[in-house]
């Protein structure tokens, strides 16, 4: 397989807001999506160009990554060309111990392979090696692969952290249960590691998780996750979280769930045996809230975490959403009130505080009640973020499209500075990542336009990257 290369932006100060693809998007369940190095000033961002974009009948489906560079160019190196027209087939990168980058990949559903390369030297935007991949097929009891679209079948999502020395793969994959591999050689290789939670399936899928780790403060002694019962569209869900360290998965205050490396006949733990972080019918603000989707999740130096998550507010709906079409009139389809919530859990606590911070506004298409313009949280500085909204968090005016807002708290959440970064946007900013890596500057990357739903999209690649500066 060739690897494409395409400059796509040219120099341009590299503190400014610049678009650097003209094609691009993400899902927010696979990390790390991007990645910073600090010695060359280098941004890596993984993205999917959409059919519906810019150039969307020769790049749609091509699993891409952008690498841009200080001096404001960029340029873009194609992992998998047209592998399928979907945000969800982002991959997750991980940058080796020998200075080589990894990127793990795989279709939304449609097919049972982890996919990866690995690039040939420490430039990402040099030569990559081929393509390798992991078959799943044996684990769902099968000898043949089954046919995309297949229920029951398909694996979606890889994220990738350090744990004692050896490299987890996360993957939804069998019962659309978080299951994982192993890499004992920095990722060159990869076997089955086990199933790390299950529950009878209910709708379209199970639990959606986010991982953490203390990669980028050169930590590798365990990894957090959160994570829901089912997909909020099919079930009131909320939000639990546990870690694995010492070859056991744990609950928040240390007590032990179950041994790690449990095989898919074996008896694995249900998300409601990890700490209850966020209870579907809680109320916040004399608001009932329900059908909690996970975010973001970060681990500082010190072992604190922080969390972002949605959830809906006064919800009439449930899940009698009747599915919409995914072009219907939106006047046609009931606004869903949602809020955006961060989180907090002190080192050795055993219960987190959350705190509501903003509007998360409706949804943002028919056919996705819960998708919203999510929010990031700053990996080298807890206490800030990024996040997506069409309500201005200041005032509470309504904008017309999504902007992006940075917000700072000093006392855990409970207040949140706002400050805008983007205003008066003609199509919406959108799924803020905040890129790791590179502790002395601030970068976020997120795409704008316009997103009719995960595999038709119109939107452009921007980022914003910044000398790191006390107080931001």
């Amino acid at each position: 397989m060739s690897t494409e290369q395409r400059v796509t932006a040219d120099a341009a100060p590299s503190t400014d807001i610049r678009i650097v693809d003209d094609n691009g998007s993400w899902c927010w369940f696979q990390d790390e999506r991007s990645l910073a190095d600090p010695e060359t000033g280098t941004v890596v961002i993984g993205a999917v160009a959409s059919a519906g974009g810019t150039d969307g009948e020769e790049r749609g489906g091509d699993v891409e990554l952008i690498v841009a560079r200080e001096d404001g160019s960029s340029s873009r190196v194609v992992l998998h060309a047209g592998l399928e027209s979907d945000d969800h087939d982002d991959p997750a990168l991980w940058r080796r111990a020998d200075g080589r980058w990894l990127a793990v990949y795989s279709r939304h559903k449609t097919d049972e392979l982890t996919r990866w390369r690995i690039s040939e030297t420490a430039d990402p935007a040099g030569e990559w090696g081929p393509e390798q991949v992991y078959s799943w097929t044996p684990l769902f009891g099968a000898t043949e692969p089954a046919p995309p679209h297949t229920p029951g079948r398909g694996v979606t999502y890889q994220n990738v952290h350090p744990l004692d020395g050896r490299l987890y793969c996360f993957v939804r994959a069998v019962n659309d249960d978080p299951c994982y591999l192993v890499s004992d050689d920095d990722g060159s290789t990869w076997e089955f590691g086990g199933r790390l939670l299950t529950r009878p399936k209910i709708g379209y899928v199970n639990g959606y998780a986010r991982y953490a780790s203390g990669t980028q403060h050169g930590t590798d002694d365990r990894i957090d996750l959160i994570i829901t019962e089912h997909h909020p569209r099919d079930y009131a869900t909320s939000i639990w979280h546990g870690y694995l360290a010492g070859g056991s998965l744990h609950r928040a205050d240390g007590t032990v769930v179950s041994a790690l490396g449990r095989g898919i006949e074996e008896t694995a733990p249900r998300a409601e045996d990890l700490t209850p972080l966020f209870t579907s019918g809680s109320t916040w603000g004399g608001s009932v809230m329900t059908h909690a989707w996970t975010t973001d999740l970060r681990r500082g130096a010190d072992g604190r975490l922080v969390a972002l998550f949605t959830a809906r507010a006064d919800d009439a709906l449930g899940t009698d959403t009747a599915r919409h079409a995914w072009d219907a009139p939106a006047h046609e389809v009931p606004a869903i009130d949602h809020r955006l919530f961060r989180a907090e859990l002190a080192p050795g606590a055993g219960a987190w505080k959350v705190h509501e911070i903003a509007v998360a506004g409706p949804q943002l298409m028919p056919h996705e009640e819960d998708y919203t313009g999510l929010g990031a949280i700053d990996p080298d500085d807890l206490d800030a973020l990024w996040a997506s909204l069409e309500t201005d968090p200041r005032d509470g005016r309504t904008l017309g499209v999504h902007e992006i807002f940075h917000g700072r708290t000093a006392d855990g959440g409970a207040t949140i500075a706002w400050t805008p970064v983007t205003e008066g946007s003609a199509g919406d900013n959108l799924r803020p990542v905040a890129i790791p890596g590179d502790p002395g500057r601030a970068a976020v990357t997120w795409f704008c336009g316009t997103m009719r739903r995960s595999q038709d999209l119109d939107t452009e690649v921007v980022l914003l990257s910044s000398p790191r500066t006390p107080g931001r």
